[in-house]
């Protein structure tokens, strides 16, 4: 039996992997394009939808000394459950964040801590507690927070919620294409980008008022916030549409650990949305997201590296093979 004739060797395709996102600066660190950002989820709450990150005190001191060991670089401390549940105001949400926020200071000194808040007086106090960054995921329903972050030299997070208050689920939340559609526009236009549009015209407006009052651009970052007023439909697209938010010109963060999107996809409870999650972690890491929350570090940390090494991002670790 012959050979078969090779055929022609494609040529390369010019631009064939995305550009990078913007760098990660905090408390005057930057990191670049070779080191994606592990962000740690530990939730100090009883309620987390995801029953291993519930924590108490004891459990939440062990959660982030793991994560730390596993490579998180950031842990992202927060105090309520971003979902419907009972009440937690100001003062039970305090207590729950505050004495942890200062054992990790004191305990992790290399360790970045953001907390996931939506309350000016929770960022503030945390702020004093030795916060780098305030993670508020209900967009700027406290139009203070931003304000806050700034004046004590806090990055923050702009999320996108569709006007979404905090605590609620989405309903039949549509995000139509405007007409007419905006200059520039191409011809493959799909009926989802309308929540691509609303999402990058809202995060624009947040980002440059946190700009505005002093944050810098690489401290700013932009969370399309996936499942916040939005169905299964709209977060899977906008994973894939995730260079439309690298194009602002701020460090993209993707919050997708085990989320419904996830679960709904593949018909999968939280507890097995791992893959799920590490795939749609890949796609948005290979089109130029910066930093990725997650509740499983060591997996997130290698699936990061692996993919910075297949974008030429950073080089392998050991390279051996075939060269001794």
């Amino acid at each position: 039996m012959s050979a078969p004739v090779p055929g022609p060797v494609p040529a390369a395709v010019p631009g064939a992997v995305p550009a990078p996102g913007a760098d990660v600066v905090l408390r005057g660190r930057t990191f670049g394009p070779g080191h994606p950002v592990v962000m740690a989820v530990v939730n100090r709450t009883p309620d987390s939808f995801y029953a291993p990150a519930r924590h108490d005190d004891r459990s939440a001191d062990a959660a982030v000394a793991r994560a730390e060991e596993e490579g998180a670089d950031l842990v992202d401390l927060g105090g309520v459950r971003a979902g419907r549940g009972p009440r937690v105001d100001v003062a039970e949400e305090l207590a729950r964040v505050l004495p942890l926020v200062e054992r990790v200071r004191a305990r992790h000194p290399d360790l970045l801590v953001s907390v996931d808040t939506w309350r000016a007086e929770v960022a503030r106090a945390a702020a004093l507690a030795g916060a780098d960054l305030v993670n508020d995921t209900w967009a700027g329903h406290d139009p203070r927070l931003v304000e806050v972050a700034a004046e004590h030299g806090l990055g923050v997070v702009c999320s996108h919620t569709g006007g979404a208050a905090p605590r609620t689920d989405p309903l039949r939340v549509q995000y139509p294409l405007p007409d007419p559609l905006p200059p520039g526009t191409g011809p493959d236009v799909d009926p989802l980008d309308g929540v691509v549009l609303d999402v990058v015209a809202t995060l624009r407006r947040a980002a440059e008022r946190a700009v505005g009052l002093g944050i810098p651009p690489g401290s700013v970052l932009v969370d399309p916030t996936h499942d916040f007023g939005k169905n299964t439909w709209h977060s899977l697209h906008l994973v894939r549409r995730t260079q439309a938010l690298v194009a602002l010109g701020h460090p993209v963060l993707v919050a997708l650990s085990r989320k419904d999107f996830v679960g709904e996809t593949l018909d999968l409870a939280p507890e097995e949305r791992l893959e799920g999650t590490l795939a749609a972690t890949s796609v948005a890491a290979w089109l130029g997201a910066r930093v990725f929350r997650t509740h499983d570090v060591r997996a997130t940390r290698r699936t990061l590296d692996m993919v910075a090494a297949i974008r030429g991002d950073s080089p392998p670790v050991r390279a051996v093979r075939g060269l001794a």
